[in-house]
């Protein structure tokens, strides 16, 4: 198996198993706790903070542990000048390995827990507030990720990722989604964790824009450093895989 080809292996199966965490883990959420919205809440958002940590572990040595197309565009982007980050040859495998895992893990979920494969969700979630907090959350995952890698603190990013993701569970109205494939994955589920298919480009052109933002900010607060340390999330030739 050719380099690429493991590394969007380690994309879909990330994504997938993501996805497959955040709706599994919604749809355990309403059986365990039917009538309160706020420990549904509470168990979406924890068990999304432990699995997402996992997976940046599992899956960073392979491929940077994007799991997002807004991350990996980004990556190619800030790392053009220097010649680091994700190759734009690359960059397009990314985003469809990253979009087919994320509807995968959908499907999966919704299997695990004995409910039809195949759904479309009626959970309608745009509103000004919505696309304002995903505008928010995005442009704040990818300065974390990206100020972490600059900074050369990338070893940091599966506790600071998981930690700022499950925050921002709470503080945006959106319950921050932040990227674009796991949102398009969340149409399949009519779930707790859906999403309506009307809603979804209100939800990607707001991940776009508050990806344009954090990338804004953190050339400005980190312009000059880490030649290096462009590769985002987990940079794949500082980890001993071996």
């Amino acid at each position: 198996m050719t380099d690429l080809a493991r590394r969007l292996l380690a994309e879909f199966l990330g994504t997938a198993l993501l996805v497959a965490v955040v709706v599994g883990s919604g749809i355990a959420a309403r059986q365990l706790s039917p009538d309160d919205i706020g420990v549904q809440l509470l168990e979406n958002s924890t068990a999304t903070v432990l699995g997402l940590a996992v997976l940046i572990l599992v899956f960073g040595p392979v491929s940077g542990a994007h799991f997002n197309p807004v991350v990996s565009v980004v990556d190619w982007l800030l790392g053009r000048r220097q010649g680091t980050g994700l190759s734009g040859r690359d960059l397009p495998g990314y985003i469809a390995a990253q979009t087919t895992g994320a509807v995968f893990g959908a499907i999966l979920a919704n299997i695990m827990f004995d409910r039809s494969a195949l759904q479309i969700s009626t959970h309608h979630r745009v509103t000004t507030g919505h696309v304002i907090a995903e505008v928010v959350a995005t442009a704040g995952l990818i300065a974390v990720v990206f100020g972490l890698a600059r900074s050369g603190r990338a070893a940091l990013s599966a506790a600071a990722v998981g930690a700022y993701i499950g925050a921002a569970y709470w503080f945006t109205s959106s319950t921050s989604f932040a990227n674009p494939a796991v949102t398009i994955g969340r149409v399949f589920s009519d779930t707790f964790a859906g999403i309506a298919p009307a809603s979804v480009p209100g939800y990607l052109a707001a991940q776009l824009l508050g990806a344009l933002i954090g990338m804004a900010l953190v050339a400005i607060l980190y312009p000059a450093t880490a030649a290096a340390a462009d590769k985002a999330v987990i940079p794949r030739d500082t980890i001993d895989t071996h």
